[in-house]
């Protein structure tokens, strides 16, 4: 019953066969079957006892018995002839036209070729002769679906009733057919029958779904492989911006699902994406073209059978476009006609891998004459070669053969065999059902293998024999995946023109997915690229963004569009086209070009400074002074005027003023956690005692000029050892104020990063900002106290009086000091150390200057005035 379904169905198809016998002249009467027709289209003769098909059957172009027949469909003409039925006369049967595809005869011969091998074979069928049937496609759709049908019902014209109008063709599996819309189409048909159909050049990945073609095999890899070896192509050459060209068929629409796919994955952006078809309108095949002319992006990814990129090459030939670099496809790689169009030089593309199969050239040009006249395709096909007609057939202007012809002289895709890739799919595709066949049939004996001819295998053992094959021969092995799918291994192609003007297809790298991951793709160097440059082309929508920017998108564009901005300040990209930039680490910054961190320069009033030099020789000239002007006073201690100015606290003042000057050398240099415990310490108590000498000689000064008064008795309280407890006494306090401070929270060494963000500077924290607070406002208030009782013995008289130079001195000191704190706390980084040794340095030489310079120039300058008469004259 399911081959009368089949039979029924082929008819179906048909809609010639389910006319039935009605007289043209009788077009009115109501059409109603006999009982002895069918509505099918099959007549039943009761007395003949025969079904007989209502419509010619579909003949192969070549066929040959044999015990068990395979099946084969290529499609040798690249056009239906279709015509509009009016239904007033019968229709025709569908028959291919156009021009023979010399390439796809070859395919078919290699197959008659592998059959022959086999059956001449004493290991792999002995015994078997293998028969089959090749039908044309041309193709087409319908007729693949017809030549499917015809090969389930073989093409007897009769069929005996005892039979139930069920009569197998024999056929027991079928290799085709080159395109995946035909093959996916015959494999729903054959394959509710189990029989396995095997291709030899259907790439789609959609025919590895199992579930929809349970019995499809494929010798050629799955579009999934391709997919993804022209992504890692691509990517491999930095090509970002595509445009992408495919045929309107499952091949094509399924193929770049795939590619895009995969392209999108590792960052790959596709301008446009056009699709198209030969049969389409000359408006449709010119708008695919003027998109490749005007586009952006210079790669092309084709996804095209061979015959529709014919038709856009010839339209593009019109008005070559800019120089375009053509990603080929397997369907297209190797097809030499296609080598004649010269702005696709350079082509790059995988294909299948190049096999060498012995004997098959020799096969190919060994046509008898008899052999020619008998086959009308390869009647057209000498015809055509040779321009030549051999008298057979419909009258034509060609002249005769003349018998000299000679096909080794030809050079066609039928005689080429320099490239046997698809051929040799075609090859193992045959030699991969033998393998079924004979595991179905044939068993190993005691000293030979032994098959039997008579024992009827069903399609289900050669389905199941199939799913398992697994063998090698010539430079191939074969076998299938669950999918029904054959190991990927491609060659990577390139189309390079030779001095002589010819384009040559050159192997330039393979991939061969099974090799671990990242390994599978290899590229060699010899590479010939647009109009035999051996630069790579660049095509990018937008040029990479250097290390020191980021990208930000294009708004309403692709991802591979966009603008390229410069990090912000303290940021980093050290890659090409980051898509962030990221913060260097808190110590370091970025170098001009914003592309890599480094270790920020640490900032601190070093010794080798010209503004640390100079405030050291300030230091150090000023503590000289002071010693300078402490020898001057001790050498002249005897005189009165030294003597009148409590020589004692003078000295003592002069060697205060020496260590004011030299701490400030401790401010100077790397901080480190002594240093900065010494310096603040050490200005707060040598200032203070300082400070304390100057306040005892200004409470002398006024308490000698009251005990000049009558009746005074209080100079017995300021004496010298007064003076000198009162000097300690004061002292002690910051001292201990300065103990309280070390030993709680001392001044410490820190990093400062806030101050610049370009640089850190090394500085002393105060640790307590309370204590040095205090030790800084216990200085300003001796000081202060100081000025207010200089001030009220200013007007004592002149030659008895220091209180005036004490003044002077201490309004120097607190104009400093006053001045010193908004510095302080403004200035940046180093100069906060300058600005507080330039403090220290200014109030000490104000001090000295105004208290030791005019008795130290009378000394030395006007010792005249250096008597007791001199000074005890009151003025």
């Amino acid at each position: 019953m399911e081959t009368r379904l089949v039979f029924i169905g082929l008819h179906l198809l048909e809609l010639t066969s389910v006319v039935f016998a009605v007289s043209l002249n009788d077009t009115k009467q109501k059409i109603e079957p006999s009982e002895n027709q069918t509505a099918a289209g099959v007549s039943i003769e009761a007395s003949s006892n025969k079904c007989i098909l209502q419509n010619s059957p579909l003949l192969p172009a070549f066929a040959a018995d044999g015990d068990f027949v395979i099946g084969g469909v290529f499609f040798l003409h690249y056009k239906l002839h279709t015509v509009v039925n009016d239904y007033s006369t019968k229709p025709e049967s569908l028959r291919c036209t156009g021009s023979l595809i010399s390439r796809q005869l070859r395919f078919s011969r290699t197959m008659i070729f592998a059959i022959n091998e086999i059956n001449n074979s004493t290991e792999l069928l002995p015994g078997i002769k293998l028969g089959y049937q090749i039908y044309d496609s041309c193709a087409s759709v319908p007729v693949a679906v017809h030549s499917a049908f015809q090969l389930l019902n073989g093409w007897d014209s009769a069929i005996d009733k005892d039979s139930s109008c069920s009569q197998s063709g024999g056929v027991v599996a079928v290799v085709g057919d080159s395109g995946s819309t035909p093959s996916i189409s015959m494999s729903r048909i054959i394959g509710s029958f189990n029989i396995p159909l095997v291709s030899y050049f259907a790439t789609c990945a959609c025919l590895s779904d199992k579930q929809q073609y349970p019995t499809f095999f494929r010798t050629i890899p799955s579009d999934q492989f391709q997919a993804d070896a022209l992504a890692k192509l691509v990517k491999h050459f930095g090509w970002t911006w595509i445009g992408v060209v495919r045929s309107d068929t499952d091949y094509g629409n399924y193929g770049v699902a795939s590619f895009l796919n995969a392209a999108q994955k590792v960052g790959i952006c596709v301008e446009y994406s056009e699709s198209f078809l030969r049969t389409d309108s000359q408006s449709k095949i010119q708008r695919v073209a003027d998109v490749i002319r005007r586009s952006t992006a210079l790669i092309v990814v084709t996804f095209i059978d061979s015959g529709d990129l014919i038709v856009l090459l010839d339209e593009l030939a019109l008005e070559p476009p800019p120089p375009r670099q053509w990603i080929m496809s397997d369907r297209w790689v190797a097809d030499p006609y296609l080598m004649t169009y010269s702005f696709c030089e350079g082509a790059i593309g995988f294909a299948i891998q190049q096999s060498i199969i012995p004997g098959l050239k020799e096969f190919l040009l060994d046509l008898s004459p008899t052999e020619v006249a008998s086959s009308s395709v390869l009647t057209e096909f000498w015809e055509d070669a040779f321009n030549c007609s051999l008298g057979i057939g419909t009258k034509t202007d060609k002249q005769l053969c003349d018998g000299t012809e000679d096909l080794k002289t030809l050079k066609n895709s039928y005689t080429d065999t320099t490239q046997l890739r698809i051929t040799a799919m075609v090859h193992k595709a045959v030699y991969a059902i033998a393998h079924a066949i004979h595991n179905a049939v044939c068993w190993e004996a005691v000293v030979s293998t032994k098959c039997e001819k008579h024992l009827r295998s069903d399609s289900n053992q050669i389905f199941e024999k199939l799913q398992n094959v697994n063998f090698s021969r010539n430079t191939y092995s074969v076998s299938f995946d669950a999918n029904g799918d054959s190991l990927a291994f491609y060659e990577l192609v390139n189309w390079q023109k030779r001095e002589s003007g010819v384009i040559e297809l050159v192997t330039v790298g393979y991939y061969d997915a099974s090799l671990p991951k990242g390994q599978e793709f290899h590229v060699n160097n010899n590479i010939s690229w647009l109009k035999g440059s051996t630069q790579v082309p660049v095509s990018v929508c937008s040029e990479s963004c250097r290390p020191g920017t980021r990208k930000v998108l294009q708004k309403g564009k692709p991802i591979c569009c966009y603008d390229c901005i410069p990090c912000p300040e303290g940021e980093i990209s050290n890659t090409t086209d980051s898509p962030d930039c990221f913060p260097c680490p808190s110590e370091s910054w970025p170098n001009a070009q914003r592309d890599a961190c480094f270790p920020k320069p640490v900032e601190f009033l070093s010794y080798d400074e010209v503004l640390a030099i100079i405030l050291a020789a300030f230091s150090v000239s000023g503590a000289c002074l002071a010693i300078i002007t402490a020898a001057i006073f001790f050498h002249h201690r005897t005189t009165p005027i030294v003597r009148a100015n409590n020589s004692e606290l003078s000295f003592l003042l002069l060697f205060s003023l020496t260590l004011c000057f030299l701490c400030s050398l401790t401010f100077i240099g790397a901080p480190s956690d002594w240093s900065c415990m010494l310096r603040h310490t050490a200005f707060g108590i040598t200032f203070v005692l300082c400070i304390s000498c100057v306040l005892g000689k200004t409470v002398v000064v006024l308490m000698a000029f009251k005990a000049t008064l009558p009746g005074s008795n209080v100079m017995k309280w300021f004496g010298p050892p007064q003076q000198r407890m009162a000097v300690v006494f004061l002292t002690f306090i910051q001292v201990l104020m300065c103990t309280i401070w070390l030993l709680l929270s001392p001044p410490f060494p820190v990093k400062n990063l806030s101050t610049y963000k370009e640089k850190i500077i090394l500085e002393c924290a105060l640790g307590s900002a309370v204590g040095f607070w205090a030790v800084l406002g216990y200085i300003g208030l001796l000081a202060v106290f100081c000025f207010v009782l200089a001030v009220l013995a200013r007007k004592l008289p002149d030659n008895f009086n220091e209180a005036k130079l004490i003044t002077f001195s201490m309004l120097i000191f607190c104009a400093v000091w006053l001045t010193f704190i908004p510095a302080y706390v403004s200035s940046p980084g180093k100069f906060t150390v300058a600005v507080e040794i330039f403090a220290i340095l200014a109030s000490s030489f104000g001090l000295i200057l105004c208290i030791f310079a005019p008795k130290c120039f009378i000394i030395l300058f006007q010792p005249e005035k250096n008597s007791k008469k001199h000074v005890m004259i009151n003025t």
